[in-house]
């Protein structure tokens, strides 16, 4: 992520989300795309917890491995809400760029977005670029979801109400899973996207604008992909879902953006392309707030209300009448 060398004098920053930005460049530390990818992925996991709420405690917490296609085993981390009997459960991609990020780092968001829905989070520790370039990240996403449908009543979840997830390249993941989840015929509850990737190119005017960041800029990207995918697979669709042939009967969607992100503008035109098929969409933008902004809660009360509103639409969607 992209520390930046100065406040942003022109960017409507909330005044909590400039003090953050002000502290990362005090901080000084080297860019994330100056680094090896095993450096960058310490680098963000030690830095994971420093703006995050308290874990909220759970009934559940188990650890699972899911195979893969090819046999490979893959962490997975099932969190229990407050459900009691067979829960509905979310299946939950992290983001950092296809390439660092983990169950780990993204532990205290599914904490609280079990603990704030009463549904159960299932999250996956799918496999990094560069040692595990595109398409596997999303295989083993599709890999995950068909194992779920299929060992739900197992662990206690509804198969029937089965809801796809994530943040950022996590929500990218998420909402290819969703077609191919409509393509199997496996019918989901909900995509949950906060600001999702799903364009093919980084054209947009929010791209051009955000170029140098805060938080995450155009530097960052580029090394992000170079790192899981090649310049001719850009336009696949499990890579750019803006692409996919067609979105009709795919899961609704609920889409929560920051403003001042690259990717704002990508999140808009995927709730638009749902919405022009007739896909119910519930569309938040967050004022004031960069990317990486739901992982910042114990700083930005933007964060603790997108947690709120995601948790709302899960139990909607999963027709939970009242929050724990």
């Amino acid at each position: 992520m992209n520390h930046a060398p100065a406040v942003f004098p022109d960017l409507p920053l909330a005044p909590q989300m400039r003090a953050v930005v002000q502290g990362m460049a005090r901080a000084a530390r080297p860019p994330l795309h100056t680094l090896t990818p095993q450096a960058a992925r310490a680098a963000y996991a030690a830095g994971s917890g420093v703006l995050e709420i308290t874990p909220a405690k759970l009934a559940r917490v188990e650890e699972l491995a899911i195979p893969a296609r090819d046999g490979a085993l893959m962490p997975a981390r099932l969190y229990g809400g407050a459900q009691e009997g067979v829960a509905p459960v979310l299946l939950y991609l992290h983001g950092g760029g296809f390439t660092i990020g983990s169950i780990a780092t993204h532990d205290v968001l599914c904490r609280e977005l079990a603990h704030l829905s009463g549904a159960a989070v299932l999250s996956l520790e799918y496999r990094l670029a560069p040692e595990h370039r595109f398409p596997v990240a999303s295989n083993d996403t599709w890999d995950a979801l068909a194992w779920l449908s299929e060992s739900a009543r197992n662990l206690r979840l509804d198969p029937a109400r089965i809801a796809i997830g994530g943040d950022s390249a996590g929500g990218t993941l998420a909402a290819a899973g969703a077609l191919m989840a409509r393509d199997a015929g496996l019918q989901l509850a909900l995509q949950l996207l906060f600001y999702p990737g799903t364009a093919a190119h980084q054209e947009t005017a929010s791209h051009a604008r955000f170029a140098h960041g805060p938080i995450l800029g155009k530097a960052e990207i580029d090394w992000f992909f170079a790192n899981y995918i090649d310049e001719s697979q850009r336009e696949d669709w499990r890579f750019a879902p803006l692409l996919a042939p067609d979105v009709d009967g795919v899961a609704p969607a609920w889409i929560g953006l920051a403003e001042l992100d690259p990717l704002v503008d990508e999140g808009i035109a995927w709730a638009d392309r749902l919405r022009m098929a007739g896909v119910a969409v519930d569309l938040d933008i967050y004022r004031g707030v960069t990317h990486e902004f739901i992982k910042m809660g114990r700083a930005l009360p933007q964060a603790r209300q997108a947690h709120r509103d995601a948790a709302r639409a899960l139990r909607k969607a999963f027709g939970l009448e009242q929050a724990p």
